[in-house]
Order: C-alpha cells, then structure tokens, then sequence
C-alpha cells in the first residue's frame, strides 16, 4: 500500500509530503495504482522545482517506493496551490473504490 501524508500548517498552508510504500496493484512494471501517483508526485516536485522559486528538500528511496518533499520556512501561494492539486489528485485515486486497498491519503497538522 502506498501511504501519502501531505503536511500542513496551523495556517492550512501545506508544507510538503511523505509519499510511501508500493501500491501493490499489479505486477511491478504493471501497477497502475503505483504509476498514477508516481506520476502526480514527480509532477509536483517539478513543477516546484520550475515554477517557483521556494527552497524545498527531496529525499527519496526508490528500492522502498518513499520520497519526501518539505519546503523550508515561509513559501509562495504557487507552492501551495501545486501541492492542493497534488492532494486533489491522489485523493481522486484514493476515492475509487477499487484502489482503497492500495493508498490512503492523511492529512497531518504540524
């Protein structure tokens, strides 16, 4: 299962994610559960890395399926807006009833 935690602050803004684990799906090579989020994941991060100017850390573990992005200190309502449209999108992975048992989506208060 691949387990997203999306960070946010006591403003609502969010601060980063931790995306975790295999989904599981299908056959490595094969699972669409796992491309989908692999693809709205690396999306966002590239899309902060080019159209903002925010100064985030990436820390990933590909062998464990695990990247973490958190973005230091105060950050752009660009930043912001890409990684709602990332929580929207995984969340829409996430409310398919078929994929329930491959992510689940938390939402953490830090």
């Amino acid at each position: 299962m691949t387990k997203v935690t999306f960070y946010q602050n006591q403003s609502g803004q969010y601060t980063g994610f931790d995306a975790d684990g295999h989904a599981g799906s299908g056959e490595a090579g094969e699972d669409l559960v796992c491309a989908a989020v692999s693809v709205l994941v690396l999306t966002a991060v590239n899309a902060l890395e080019q159209l903002t100017e925010d100064d985030f850390t990436v820390d990933t573990d590909e062998e464990r399926g695990r990247i973490r992005l958190s973005i230091s200190g105060d950050h752009s309502r660009e930043a912001d807006i890409l990684l709602r449209a990332l929580a929207i999108g995984l969340t829409g992975i996430e409310d398919d009833e078929a994929n329930q048992d491959y992510i689940d989506i938390i939402f953490e208060e830090v």
